[in-house]
């Protein structure tokens, strides 16, 4: 335990933790926090702290999956947001945190290999996340299965109403008009290809690697009797072929990897329409590159990586696509992650039958962590809006605005 100990003790400064060992012995650590109730954890076994303390976020997790750490409460977003508030992106280069450059480079080289998202090897990463049981996704997701950052226009809305607004948020953007082709790049379960036709009376192709996502999608399409005009295909973005008036790709380019970048925009350039517009909508950095942790490449998106902004850019102007629009999202992702991680832990028994109580303390971890790096720690989500041609979108950005009103007052209210 001492060397947890040294840990805690130089990081926990804001709010109460207390730990048991499992020997029985108690530690504090911090101060009251009048804004923070204090967090109990307790170790089961004597090795456990100090498997943590060597790799902290790896180590946590899988003691807290393991049931070899435990929580009170089995709050593990009291427990990951205390540590996120003790270390803030923001302040973290005034308070020293920020890691060295050596262990920069020795982290960026052992994850070099997992950003590599050739053809096949896309396909099992994709499937190891989006191909599970489809009623985990309907537990937690809004009514759209919207897997990805939802537009709050205010706090307090529903996420069903925040995922609506983000699809005309977007659709404003793309600057629509009836008969366009558009393509639908990680179309996920047929949402916003779905929206699209309905609010803008185009026609839709949405490629996709999941084939339980393509089932339902399909599904969809031809419940709501459009199939002839919403078509959903299994394909790899790089073999699609053909021309495109619009492109919009949400939630899909943390899959690509920084190798494959320059060909994603090679090949969106390609298909997109001389006068033609896309919307890219990724997750993103607020600093300079980083790596992907552990835990999350090993659980839960195998060969994913959020890109800093510098990474994006430099890659799509190569390819000469105009960034035209740039907009980033703050602390949405942060709001809608609390409702997907408020939901799960009321789905707790459903979760546990339909995997075990393992899976459900992986996924609360997996959100606890998401939804704190929105809000403390350094990532964000980036709208990048390209065109090929610079006059492909009106003088200003007003049209924006004019179209996502219109859009809002013509779609339903969830």
């Amino acid at each position: 335990m001492w060397l947890l100990d040294k840990m805690l003790r130089k990081i926990v400064k804001n709010g109460e933790l207390i730990v048991h060992e499992a020997g029985g012995k108690i530690h504090h650590y911090g101060a009251p926090d009048p804004a923070r109730a204090p967090v109990t954890i307790r170790f089961t076994d004597a090795a456990t702290p100090n498997r943590i303390a060597r790799d902290p976020r790896l180590g946590a997790a899988e003691a807290w999956m393991d049931g070899r750490m435990t929580v009170d409460g089995d709050d593990i977003l009291g427990l990951v947001d205390l540590f996120r508030s003790n270390a803030q992106w923001d302040m973290a280069a005034d308070s020293g945190l920020e890691a060295s450059a050596f262990k920069r480079l020795v982290h960026r080289a052992t994850h070099g290999w997992d950003r590599l998202n050739w053809e096949s090897r896309s396909k099992r990463n994709v499937a190891h996340h989006y191909d599970l049981d489809d009623r985990l996704y309907s537990l937690f997701l809004d009514v759209d299965r919207q897997y990805s950052c939802a537009y709050f226009r205010d706090e307090d809305v529903s996420l069903d109403q925040a995922q609506l607004d983000k699809k005309a948020h977007i659709a404003a953007k793309l600057a629509l008009a009836p008969g366009q082709r558009v393509l639908d790049i990680g179309c996920g379960w047929g949402g916003m290809a779905l929206y699209l036709h309905r609010v803008a009376d185009v026609d839709v192709l949405g490629v996709t690697l999941s084939e339980e996502q393509l089932k339902v999608a399909r599904a969809r399409a031809e419940a709501a009797g459009v199939a002839s005009r919403v078509k959903f295909e299994l394909i790899d973005y790089r073999n699609v072929t053909g021309k495109f008036d619009r492109i919009v790709s949400v939630g899909m380019f943390e899959h690509v990897g920084p190798p494959h970048y320059e060909t994603f925009f090679a090949k969106c350039r390609e298909l997109l329409a001389d006068e033609g517009v896309m919307l890219l909508h990724t997750i993103g950095r607020m600093g300079k590159p980083g790596t992907t942790d552990l835990f999350t490449s090993r659980y839960i998106f195998p060969g994913g990586y959020n890109p800093a902004l510098s990474e994006v850019i430099s890659a799509s102007e190569k390819v000469k696509l105009i960034a035209s629009d740039i907009e980033m999202l703050r602390v949405h992702y942060a709001l809608t992650i609390r409702h997907w991680y408020d939901r799960t832990v009321a789905a707790r028994k459903e979760i546990e039958a339909l995997y075990d109580a393992r899976f459900w303390r992986m996924w609360t971890f997996y959100l606890a962590g998401a939804m704190t790096a929105f809000s403390r720690g350094g990532l964000c989500n980036y709208q990048i809006q390209y065109i090929r041609r610079r006059n492909a979108v009106p003088l200003t950005r007003d049209y924006i605005g004019e179209a996502e009103a219109a859009l809002r007052a013509k779609a339903p209210t969830p």
